[in-house]
């Protein structure tokens, strides 16, 4: 894809990362219910379910920023390229929206326990662990 001389696909491959990145701001911020951002890291089924709700949303949320770059740009999308893309913005969400195996990771670097805590260090980490993964996704999604 990118050794394409044409730049198209570098091209495809913004467009998509714009779009799930506003999607992303859009879901983690707007379309999550608050019971599900109380809940979501919460232990048990109770936690599992309101993460997974919160997952379904961010993930449809996605789909439509997708389909709306698909149609009013004409961008042509392979739609295995895009499901595996989703399916890794999913799983990565998850993984970090449980909480525990992200501040076992930030602890395991050494992140400060006041920072994480008080500081607004597990929303910082959080936030730059899910663009990571969108950069990944677009790289799926547009491939």
């Amino acid at each position: 894809m990118f050794a394409d001389p044409t730049g198209a696909g570098a091209v495809a491959f913004a467009a998509v990362f714009a779009a799930l990145y506003a999607a992303h701001q859009v879901a983690d911020h707007w379309v999550q219910t608050q019971r599900q951002a109380d809940c979501k890291s919460e232990p048990g089924w109770p936690g599992r379910l309101a993460c997974a709700a919160h997952v379904a949303s961010y993930t449809l949320t996605a789909a439509v920023a997708l389909a709306t770059l698909i149609l009013a740009t004409g961008l042509r999308l392979d739609p295995w390229g895009v499901g595996v893309g989703l399916t890794v913005s999913a799983v990565s969400h998850y993984i970090a929206d449980r909480r525990t195996p992200l501040r076992r990771l930030a602890e395991l670097l050494g992140k400060d326990p006041h920072w994480l805590t008080r500081g607004g260090g597990m929303y910082a980490l959080d936030q730059s662990w899910h663009t990571g993964f969108l950069f990944i996704a677009a790289l799926f999604c547009a491939a």
